[in-house]
């Protein structure tokens, strides 16, 4: 047996190499523990320790110097005005959505090279910044493991410069674990289990939207991210953001979000049950599902509601539509963009995703009774029954 992970010597290590202490949040060293419980638990050989072990240094000492930044410059000042946000199930076009409006530009996204070495803020350093290049290195690093993930989501193409989900952010805040922070470690991604704060865990994000603005040209921002259960905190922080959501048929949504984790899984750990896999996506959709259709705040006057079906028949006039919304102009220039962008980046350039319905009806699911017992959602959102197998 290897040694296991020592969480107080790993906060130590990384306080003592970068000469700081303040993780901007007392609880983290509590959390942090917790987090390498679970990653003791999972039984992993020497290598996996190791590797767990780096990763674990790399968020440790980022988050050290990320709230430093604050204290070294004034990004704190930085006004957060009215951001665009995008959202809904997995496997309902909110990844193309968000593509589409980052190349607006007026637009700024969130990029990958950023979250992953937010310190310095990027508007204190060059263009030739060497984060760039070192982020593009490990994107290289995770297609090449996880070659399948490029069929389901083909924007990983773009390397740092890729556009990431709001939790993102969170990484170095050990409360979930996922394969863009931690793909070299041979584990299962985590998305419960350890303790969850929205009201934090959007104050982290909103601090790295300040980091990213600071001292850069004023520029809108575009955001995507699975916000559905947290609309509350999400207001609560930005009470000017708009919310584009886009509603796709639960069934599809099941399967095919089934299908794209295996395959990025199975470049992690091997292998995945996919019998298991369906039970649990299916299990996921269901209580989405129901959260939106109890939610009050669903019903709020900064969500702007759209179905997937109409988005992919005309994804500029549904971006164009958005921005008549939140009282923005979608000008020729950034219109331009993103018809070329449409034309340079068909879905299906490093190969074409397939799934197949049949992950549910293989673990014993009627699909006539499931659409039935989604029909109110669909009834609401207007959402018809996919004609896919």
């Amino acid at each position: 047996m290897s040694a296991l992970l020592d969480a107080g010597a790993m906060l130590a290590r990384a306080e003592t190499e970068t000469g700081l202490t303040d993780y901007g949040d007392p609880s983290l060293a509590r959390r942090f523990g917790a987090a390498v419980d679970l990653l003791n638990d999972l039984g992993m050989d020497s290598h996996g320790r190791r590797r767990a072990a780096d990763v674990c240094h790399w968020l440790l000492t980022t988050r050290l110097e990320f709230f430093a930044d604050r204290e070294r410059y004034p990004v704190a000042d930085e006004i957060i005005d009215s951001p665009m946000f995008v959202t809904g199930e997995p496997r309902s076009g909110t990844t193309l959505m968000h593509a589409l409006m980052s190349v607006d530009p007026d637009a700024r996204a969130l990029r990958f090279w950023e979250v992953m070495y937010p310190s310095p803020p990027p508007g204190v350093t060059g263009p030739d910044d060497a984060r760039r290049a070192r982020a593009d290195a490990d994107w290289r690093e995770i297609n090449a493991k996880l070659p399948k993930w490029l069929h389901s989501h083909p924007y990983n193409d773009m390397l740092g410069d890729g556009l990431p989900e709001d939790e993102r952010t969170w990484a170095f805040d050990f409360r979930v674990m996922t394969p863009t922070a931690w793909w070299r470690v041979p584990m299962q991604t985590v998305v419960g289990g350890l303790p969850t704060d929205p009201p934090a865990q959007y104050r982290i994000h909103r601090a790295m939207l300040q980091q990213f603005q600071y001292n850069r040209p004023r520029k809108y921002w575009v955001l995507k991210g699975f916000h559905g259960f947290r609309l509350a905190e999400l207001f609560a922080t930005y009470p000017d953001a708009r919310l584009l959501w886009l509603h796709r048929d639960p069934v599809q949504v099941a399967a095919s979000r089934t299908m794209m984790m295996a395959d990025i899984l199975e470049g992690i750990v091997g292998p995945v049950d996919l019998h298991a896999a369906a039970k649990m996506h299916l299990e996921l959709t269901r209580a989405s599902v129901a959260n939106t259709m109890t939610n009050p705040l669903v019903s709020d006057p900064r969500i702007r509601h759209v179905r997937y079906t109409d988005f992919v028949a005309d994804p500029v006039g549904t971006v164009r539509g958005y921005y008549d919304f939140c009282g923005r102009m979608l000008v020729g220039a950034a219109e331009t963009r993103m018809r070329d962008y449409l034309a340079a980046n068909k879905g299906d350039r490093h190969g074409k995703f397939r799934y197949s319905t049949r992950l549910l009806t293989d673990i014993g699911e009627d699909l006539d009774a499931l659409h039935e017992e989604f029909r109110p959602f669909r009834d609401r959102f207007g959402v018809d029954v996919e004609k896919r197998d």
